[in-house]
């Protein structure tokens, strides 16, 4: 097992390729990537890696912890894998990371945000009290079978519930934690960087989706708003999760702004 730091992570692709870092949402797995990775690790050097406290990585977190602690790891883990600077995609909290990161270094060549927020919307903070309270009083069974409610269209839902079952069995052997979560969650609620310099990144993407029902379409497209080169992209379908539930537009998209 690849480790840094007590970070796991996995690269793809070829070694001569451009690093590209994958940082997912509050799962923090390198898995959730697993739609997008072949795809590419055609055209770039890909890093996906478990947040701290998560998955394969160190399960030991301080009593609390914070998105700046998140960016840290993530610089530790590029100073181990001999990384000096990379293209980051982040989902949700991934895409935290990501704007931390941009604003507390120079060692981002682009930035792309899947469904993120610069503050997080009443309606989003409304999705993560409902989570917390399940976690708490119906237990991470629960907490997680209601998981993909915020993450999935409904017909895609539907079309794939075998599989959703299927899952569930892996996802609580792999859970990291009530404490765990409710540290994640707390980080992801206290996190709001209303100055948001981007300026050392020279290209910075965020992709907003119309249906996602935890993250209001507006909130992710305000990302860009202060950063006066900065693109934006909407998907009409697709949730919270849109490069899983529809991951050819995503890579098309994608791999379009990183090799332009």
């Amino acid at each position: 097992m690849a480790e840094a730091a007590g970070l796991y992570y996995e690269i793809h692709g070829r070694a001569d390729a451009p690093p590209l870092i994958l940082s997912s949402g509050l799962g923090g797995s390198a898995s959730y990537w697993a739609p997008n990775i072949p795809a590419l690790a055609e055209h770039f050097h890909v890093i996906a890696y478990d947040h701290r406290g998560t998955g394969r990585s160190d399960r030991t977190l301080p009593e609390t912890t914070s998105v700046e602690d998140m960016a840290g790891d993530v610089v530790v883990l590029m100073d181990a894998l001999g990384i000096g600077s990379a293209h980051f995609i982040g989902h949700a909290l991934g895409g935290a990371i990501g704007m931390e990161l941009a604003i507390a270094t120079t060692r981002l060549d682009s930035l792309i945000v899947i469904n993120g927020w610069r503050t997080l919307s009443p309606h989003t903070r409304r999705c993560f009290e409902t989570r917390l309270a399940l976690l708490r009083h119906a237990g991470v069974e629960a907490f997680l079978r209601a998981q993909p409610l915020f993450l999935f269209p409904p017909d895609w839902i539907t079309a794939h519930d075998d599989a959703l079952k299927a899952e569930l069995a892996h996802h609580l052997a792999t859970f990291p934690g009530a404490a765990t979560m409710e540290k994640r969650i707390a980080a992801v609620q206290a996190y709001s960087p209303h100055l948001l310099d981007l300026t050392a990144v020279p290209r910075v993407l965020a992709i907003a989706t119309r249906d996602d029902f935890l993250v209001p379409h507006a909130s992710a497209l305000d990302v860009a708003a202060p950063i006066a080169w900065a693109k934006t992209a909407s998907f009409d379908w697709g949730g919270h999760a849109c490069n899983v539930t529809d991951p050819d537009a995503f890579h098309r998209l994608v791999l379009e702004f990183l090799r332009s």
